[in-house]
């Protein structure tokens, strides 16, 4: 292959693989334990690349998306390039693993994102693939495939799920007023953008001062997304959560769970528990909810990301503990004033092993987003 051949092909796998990648964001936040992973199938019989089989992780988990992409190309497999944003998995269940999969149906070269960091599968999916006489290219947007699926992979390799912090704060770096409840700082189109994150972590988490200041429920509030809506988690050790709030009464839609500690007033966890409220037992550290326990707890339910919206004592507590993954900072052009409470990170104060990511504006709100290499 000359070397002009060669660059455009790489720039085909681009596109491909940018496209597969868009593909994954379907199921991100359903699939359980499983990462949401996009392939496509594609050929080129001599009139230029076509799209025959896509495939994103179903819901719950299974099937994967190799297995769902190749049953959509059947025959065209044969001899096409198969884009896949995560290694094919080599483990047996009861079902062959999708490198087996892709052998069987004759692909004939493998485009490949991230690395699986699950050691049944890291290196040996490809390796299947290679001793098959498939041709392997790895490592094409890899930088963005890591990020779009750093929910499994911290899971993976941390055993906790990846923990986003997202803050909204005004002009002058404040988050609210103290005792007022909520405080409007970011606009509409802002606060689409929030539910959009929401409908793709696996929990949302605030503290205790928040869910009595606020009484929010937490959920996805855009038309055709509202069953998207994320298990919400209450940092509430002596529960004093009540059985009036939105959050609450909201159970038998959206799960809720509350980090109690064992001294807690039993009559109030009766309480809680009869009208849905499901329950993490939780350590205390210095007075309060011990975190890396607590995480390890909610990827033990199958959570490989969790959105921290609240508020700022928590937000401090995850970022002095060092477990804050990702960083979204919303900025309203408003300022509150002397009597705000002063948000515990903002643009300039960023702690150190992050890199931002992007820059963005929705309507008169700018955002921010830093990620933590993993």
């Amino acid at each position: 292959m000359s070397a002009a051949d060669k660059t455009g092909q790489a720039a085909i796998d681009r596109r491909f693989m940018a496209a597969a990648l868009r593909l994954s964001r379907k199921n991100a936040g359903r699939t359980a334990t499983n990462p949401s992973v996009g392939t496509l199938i594609v050929r080129d019989d001599g009139n230029g690349p076509m799209i025959v089989g896509t495939g994103v992780t179903a819901v719950g988990g299974r099937p994967h998306a190799e297995t769902e992409a190749l049953a959509e190309a059947g025959a065209l497999a044969r001899g096409a390039t198969a884009y896949v944003t995560l290694e094919p998995c080599a483990h047996h269940g009861r079902t062959p693993p999708c490198a087996n999969a892709l052998v069987t149906a004759g692909i004939a070269r493998v485009v490949g994102a991230a690395s699986d960091p699950d050691p049944r599968v890291s290196g040996r999916g490809y390796a299947i693939l290679r001793a098959a006489g498939i041709e392997v290219l790895e490592r094409v947007l890899a930088a963005e495939a890591t990020e779009q699926m750093a929910g499994y992979l911290i899971r993976s390799l941390k055993k906790r799920p990846e923990v986003i912090l997202k803050l909204a704060l005004s002009s002058d770096g404040k988050i609210g007023r103290e005792g007022q409840g909520q405080v409007s700082i970011t606009g509409e189109i802002a606060r689409r953008e929030v539910y959009l994150m929401r409908a793709e972590a696996d929990g949302i988490l605030v503290g205790i001062g928040t869910a009595l200041e606020d009484d929010p429920a937490l959920t996805v509030r855009l038309p055709g997304l509202e069953n998207r809506s994320p298990a919400r988690i209450v940092l509430d050790r002596q529960l004093r959560l009540p059985v009036t709030s939105k959050l609450v009464s909201g159970v038998d839609r959206v799960p809720l769970y509350i980090a109690a500690c064992l001294e807690a007033d039993p009559q109030r966890r009766n309480a809680l528990e009869r009208a849905g409220a499901r329950f993490i037992g939780t350590e205390t550290h210095e007075g309060g909810v011990a975190l890396p326990e607590l995480l390890e707890d909610l990827a033990a339910l199958g959570m490989a990301s969790v959105l921290v919206e609240g508020g700022a004592k928590v937000a401090s507590a995850f970022l002095a503990d060092g477990l804050v993954d990702r960083i979204v900072l919303f900025q309203g052009p408003e300022a509150i004033g002397d009597d705000g409470i002063a948000s515990p990170v903002d643009a300039n104060h960023i702690p150190p092993g992050f890199h931002k990511l992007r820059d963005m504006r929705f309507g008169e709100d700018s955002y921010a987003e830093w990620l933590r290499d993993i």
